[in-house]
């Protein structure tokens, strides 16, 4: 699927620690309650015993998604923090279990869901930022995303006239027919979902389901996007000077059939919603369940009485990205830009140096545009999953992104921008994933204060033409190439770095007696 800007770069707009974790398993546990026509009574849900899942799915917020999506809630529902007391309560039955599955991603969900006369079920993968892919329904291996109206259609026989049917008389995007022994599972990509009239006279028929789509910019047939490279990007400009932002324009328009006045209006949405956010962090957030607590508010104090060294426009860069953190560890609405765990680095740098330069809303949404299309060679390619590339897919590529994003804000040109992107991601290949107490805070806020510190200084290095030596795509080439070489305990799996150390062992065991005794049962449900 071809990325968007607002699918799988800036966004979703959320509640939780980890957009890998939380507002993936959402998603995933919204498709699986359409799976079962928004009914079920018992789930069981399965993590290999290799993936990262069985060590982080109770603190980084997999249970809180999963449970709130099975719930047909939105990710930015405040019940989400309570979602499995709230599930159970209502009679539901959920099983969480460790099985030596031997699946290849870590980040792998294996869900059964029943009720009377019923059964299904659903593997799916976290690919990062909120993205998932389901792989396989009773079996069946197949593809969704997430962005089309799926209709799946169980028939008798090898199922091509019924394809057939489909094809000539719905405009499907696309029909697919999967044989399962004396069986055939039709799965039915598009923008609508199959109509009964039609399914009514298809022969065979054993069972019909309709799983809504679960992203905000839909899919849609034979889509083509102008650039996936950074490289086909500078060649499609041809030294024309074009800036960055409204390439992103262009681009989203061209993946999302959005309008120029949409694209730009979506991304000032999302502007309002984290500056929001970052006055709720300023003035003082309160969550049990956490290491850190409110720290951004003397800062500002400090700040305001010139009373810490003279940073600049870094202090307030600083300020705002600590407000971001704390409002995403007290389970706030925040947005996964690229993802949760690295929310803010990139809108921090952005909204602070805006504000010291008196630009508005639109020229912060122009330079998150620009930061997106950078996000997008990244994902094209690679993943933001800490899982899958440690944090140097996560506060690397957040640093990345905000300084093509501080370039935008200067004015700068194409080539400058692209230049900044590759000095900043240089410098943070090899970055481990190793969260203290299993809690994305420690050592995460240093890291996205470090990325956005990164961002700024690149940004001004490439305004006075520093050279970046390394083009962008073989720097993003060259992360994807050192994750495969990371071990799993260096990639957000609590195994490794700080989060072995005593101290670290000791608060998470604090932690969790803490947090057993606040629940009453244990569930982890926060």
């Amino acid at each position: 699927m071809l990325p968007s800007i607002f699918n799988d770069v800036i966004g979703p707009v959320m509640r939780g620690p980890s957009s890998s974790h939380c507002a993936a398993a959402l998603r995933i546990g919204r498709l699986a309650l359409d799976l079962m026509d928004g009914e079920f009574d018992e789930v069981l849900v399965e993590f290999d015993r290799n993936g990262s899942l069985p060590t982080t799915h109770d603190t980084q917020g997999s249970d809180m998604g999963l449970c709130g999506g099975l719930m047909g809630w939105e990710a930015t529902d405040p019940r989400l923090p309570e979602s499995m007391r709230i599930m159970r309560d209502s009679g539901i039955r959920i099983a969480i279990e460790t099985i030596d599955a031997g699946d290849p991603h870590p980040n792998t969900y294996r869900l059964t869901l029943r009720k009377p006369g019923e059964a299904h079920t659903l593997h799916a993968i976290s690919t990062g930022g909120g993205m998932i892919e389901v792989i396989r329904i009773d079996g069946v291996e197949l593809s969704m995303g997430g962005g089309f109206h799926e209709t799946l259609i169980w028939l008798d026989g090898d199922g091509s006239d019924a394809v057939a049917a489909v094809e000539a008389g719905f405009d499907a995007d696309e029909v697919i027919a999967r044989a399962t022994g004396k069986h055939t599972l039709v799965q039915v990509k598009a923008r609508s979902f199959v109509e009964d009239a039609l399914i009514g006279v298809l022969s065979g028929v054993r069972g019909v389901k309709r799983l809504a789509p679960v992203l905000p910019v839909l899919s849609r047939r034979d889509m083509e996007v102008p650039y996936t490279t950074c490289a086909d990007m500078l060649a499609a400009d041809a030294g024309a000077g074009t800036p960055l932002w409204k390439l992103a324009v262009n681009y989203e328009m061209a993946r999302g059939g959005l309008g120029e006045d949409e694209v730009i209006s979506k991304m000032v949405e999302i502007v309002r919603v984290l500056r929001a956010s970052v006055r709720e962090g300023i003035d003082g957030t309160e969550y049990d369940d956490r290491v850190l607590g409110h720290q951004s508010g003397r800062f500002d104090e400090l700040m305001r009485a010139g009373k810490l060294l003279d940073g600049g426009a870094l202090n307030r860069i600083i300020l705002y990205t600590t407000a971001l953190m704390e409002v995403k560890s007290s389970m706030g609405v925040i947005v996964a830009a690229p993802t949760a765990g690295a929310c803010a680095a990139l809108p921090a740098a952005v909204i602070a140096m805006a504000e010291s330069m008196g630009l508005d809303e639109a020229e912060m949404a122009k330079a998150m545009l620009a930061s997106g299309l950078i996000g997008v060679f990244i994902t094209a390619r690679w993943s933001f999953a800490a899982e899958v590339g440690g944090c140097q897919a996560e506060g690397g590529s957040a640093a990345c992104m905000g300084a093509a994003a501080l370039i935008t804000l200067a004015g700068g040109t194409l080539p400058q921008a692209v230049a900044a992107s590759s000095m900043a991601l240089q410098s943070m290949i090899g970055l481990i994933c190793d969260p203290v107490a299993n809690r994305v805070e420690v050592p995460c806020l240093g890291k996205n204060v470090m990325a956005a510190a990164n961002a700024l200084s690149t940004a001004n290095m490439a305004l006075a033409g520093y050279d970046p030596v390394i083009p962008l795509d073989e720097v993003i080439e060259t992360a994807r190439q050192v994750s495969k070489q990371m071990p799993r305990e260096l990639r957000c799996t609590n195994l490794g770095g700080l989060s072995i150390t005593p101290t670290a062992i000791a608060l998470e065991e604090k932690l969790a007696t803490a947090r057993a005794a606040s629940c009453g049962t244990g569930c982890g449900c926060g």
